[in-house]
């Protein structure tokens, strides 16, 4: 077995000279031969901090009482990221697209289908955040079977 541990963190100024945060730390055991497959474990790894960056993300952009973002952006600069569903939270991000056409790709799946199925949308782009993240996972853990649990 092979252990990876991802941690990410993030610090965002407010008004009066405050400042809130949010990290994770996200561990997965993996099949010791990842390591004579220096690219997928990459994309392994990329995947992980990608969920832990999106939990972050998300958890600094919904504390109550708050807009979540300190300047008015919506915290990485690409503007329409933030626009809101159906259920007023944020869509998925650009990584969390890029992965999971990856994972579909790698894995022979028809993404398309996939989610008018689960979630009645056809473009990955339309998930929420949280969608997306728990779509990655839930991929990611019919690869593995044993890696479903990410803990925060």
């Amino acid at each position: 077995m092979l252990k990876i541990n991802v941690g990410f963190n993030r610090k965002v100024g407010e008004a009066n000279y405050g400042s809130r945060g949010a990290s994770v730390n996200l561990e997965l055991e993996l099949d010791s031969g990842l390591v004579g497959e220096p690219e997928r474990l990459k994309d392994r790894i990329r995947q992980l901090f990608g969920l832990a960056k999106a939990s972050v993300d998300e958890e600094l952009h919904s504390q109550p009482g708050t807009n979540g973002h300190a300047n008015g952006s919506n915290g990485n600069g690409n503007g329409p990221s933030h626009v809101r569903r159906r259920d007023n939270t944020r869509r998925a991000t650009a990584s969390q697209v890029r992965a999971l056409n990856t994972i579909a790709e790698r894995r022979q799946l028809h993404l398309a289908s996939l989610l008018q199925e689960r979630f009645g949308i056809r473009e990955p782009a339309e998930l929420t955040i949280t969608e997306a993240s728990s779509l990655i996972q839930d991929l990611n853990g019919a690869t593995n079977g044993h890696c479903r649990g990410g803990k925060t």
